[in-house]
This record gives structure tokens, sequence and C-alpha cells, in this order.
């Protein structure tokens, strides 16, 4: 079916964030969890499902937290949906199997990256100056 619960967008919105503050030095999850309104026990857990499957590196101690393994500009929203919620569509047919597959074609052309920049795209367009 096509069935995409909380884990991947909120997996989605930490991650963007953490491509957001970007750079090379790992940030907390606290932080990250913070900063986009997630519960940091759900986070954690997310993030160990997404640390196995190499998309992100995490270390230990005062300075520690996560950072991309690979850059975010090769991670599609489709390889996030699909580790967190199982495969998208599967078990599909007819109908309800094209609409998978439409799904499917959108977030596996998006990146994190792209998601950045949207939400960039969309704060500039939400301000306005006096």
């Amino acid at each position: 079916m096509l069935s995409i619960t909380t884990k991947s967008p909120y997996a989605l919105k930490a991650l963007t964030e953490l491509a957001r503050q970007g750079g090379d030095s790992p940030i907390p999850i606290g932080e990250l969890a913070r900063a986009r309104g997630i519960p940091v026990q759900f986070l954690e857990q997310l993030f160990a499902v997404l640390r196995r499957a190499g998309l992100l590196k995490s270390q230990r101690g005062v300075k520690g937290g996560y950072s991309f393994a690979k850059p975010a500009s090769e991670i599609t929203v489709l390889e996030i949906v699909e580790l967190l919620d199982g495969p998208l569509g599967g078990g599909s047919e007819g109908i309800f199997l094209d609409a998978a597959n439409a799904a499917r074609a959108i977030l596996e052309k998006t990146t994190v990256a792209d998601v950045v920049e949207q939400e960039k795209k969309a704060a500039g367009v939400a301000m306005y100056y006096i």
C-alpha cells in the first residue's frame, strides 16, 4: 500500500535542519529536535536507522552529534521513506500502484539538498521589509 508514517516527515525535517546548519562538525541531536519540534527520543530512533544505513555518521562526547556520511545532494527523499517506512507501494495494484509509482518518481528525484533550497525560497517569499 501507499503508506508514509510520521517517521519519514520527521526524519526529513531533521535532516533538512542538519543540512541547513551544515558544516563538517557534528550537530547534537537535541539541537536538531528542538529546532524542528521533534521529540528527541523519537528522533534518536530514526537517526539510528539512518546511521546503520550509511546516510549519517555519529560522534560521541562533548562535541558529539550527527553529520552526513554522504552529501545531502545524494540522499533522496525516497531513500529516507523506504528505510523508515518500507517499500513505497509494495503490494499495490491498479490505480494504487499508479499512485505509488507517481509518488516514487517525485520522491526519487528530490534530495535533502533540494528540500533545503525549497525552504530557503519559501522563507524568502514570506519575508518583507518596510
